[in-house]
């Protein structure tokens, strides 16, 4: 008796192995499917738009733009694993039940809740791989970036052994706020330098000099002279300088505090909440985006929440919905977010549940199908 009862245990055992193999192996190759497309169309839509801008706007070179786009991969696939996760859900469990696979495995006595286990199981452990990139290696990454891309600013990125060259800086509404002339560039010494600068209202700067570097600290020009002329073409100052260090208006401090949260993890932005001196403003932003760093992981789980019951269609049903529904969810999530996050900013609702409401309303509405699927289904 216990021999037959042992294997009927290892012969069932067996099974739900097999069957947890089999969703699980669907789930995977749609799920590496789903992070590709999701993050090609973030890079496609926002960070080519964003090198292109830099390029042209601030000439920043090509190589060192797109390195600044590959070091801020870590924070695109953060953003593409739930929704990676949500669409591998909802194509596999429609396709296995438009098959009528899932009607075969309930007959078989295996219930929705036994069938989805898996894919919950995998859900938390992406929710557990997205909190750890976002907490470890996107912080740093995006950090790199923004240093990169200010020393970049401030370097200028002369071309070596160039002579007769000519570069400009834009302002806001594309206008020419400086031009740049080098008679000859060697060894990241700047020979014969003169620059127009435009950035201040009814007069016009000329600086002129023999010799100049870039450096971190602004652009260091030896031997010159500076002109200061009027909306006339009178000059109505010069100063004469041996050495003088012009930053050219790049304000490296004010770009500095700019996304701080996105390049802190949950503990060091914690701490740097409790700093004093932070105004209101800056708190309520800053705390939104404290509990976004718990809230978005989450929402991998609440994506499949909601996913499973959608997934499982109707028999007069003949045709894939997934993607549809799939598109659905991101959307309504991501509307959910940016007005919840804005309001919390704003001091409308509280900062600190501001982040927690998009989970909250699509698990309240995800467990509410569930129930009526799994437990209410003829």
């Amino acid at each position: 008796m216990f021999s037959r009862i042992l294997e009927y245990l290892k012969e069932k055992y067996y099974r739900t192995k097999v069957l947890d193999r089999y969703i699980l192996k669907q789930i995977i190759m749609m799920f590496l499917m789903g992070v590709f497309v999701f993050t090609t169309i973030i890079f496609a839509s926002d960070t080519f738009i964003t090198l292109i801008k830099q390029i042209s706007q601030f000439g920043i070179p090509f190589k060192i733009a797109l390195i600044m786009i590959l070091l801020n991969l870590p924070a695109v696939i953060v953003m593409s694993i739930p929704m990676g996760v949500l669409l591998s859900t909802v194509m596999v469990l429609n396709k296995l039940s438009l098959a009528s696979e899932i009607t075969v495995m309930r007959s078989c006595g295996i219930s929705l809740n036994r069938i989805a286990k898996p894919i919950f199981i995998f859900s938390i452990i992406m929710a557990l791989l997205t909190f750890a990139i976002n907490e470890s290696v996107a912080p740093i990454m995006r950090k790199t970036s923004k240093d990169l891309a200010l020393w970049s600013l401030g370097q200028k990125h002369v071309p070596d052994g160039k002579e007769n060259f000519v570069f400009k800086e834009l302002g806001s509404g594309a206008y020419l706020k400086r031009l740049f002339y080098v008679g000859k560039s060697t060894g990241r010494t700047l020979y014969n330098v003169t620059v127009l600068d435009n950035s201040k209202p009814e007069t016009l700067q000329v600086l002129q000099a023999r010799e100049g570097k870039t450096s971190p600290k602004g652009w260091v020009f030896d031997k010159g002279a500076i002109y200061t002329i009027d909306v006339n073409g009178q000059v109505l100052n010069t100063t004469l300088f041996d050495t003088s260090t012009v930053q050219f208006g790049f304000d490296m401090s004010k770009a500095m505090d700019e996304d701080v949260a996105d390049e802190m993890n949950f503990a060091k932005l914690t701490r740097y909440l409790n700093k004093k001196g932070l105004s209101d403003v800056d708190k309520r932003a800053l705390t939104v985006q404290l509990y976004d760093k718990l809230a978005l992981p989450l929402a991998t789980i609440v994506f499949v929440l909601l996913g499973v019951p959608l997934a499982i269609t109707p028999p007069r049903v003949r045709y894939n919905r997934g993607f549809l529904f799939t598109i659905l969810i991101i959307f309504s999530f991501y509307v959910l977010r940016a007005l919840s996050i804005s309001m919390g900013e704003a001091g409308t609702i509280p900062p600190n549940l501001a982040a927690w409401v998009p989970d909250a309303t699509l698990a309240l509405l995800g467990c509410i199908l569930y129930y009526r699927k799994v437990y209410t289904i003829s």
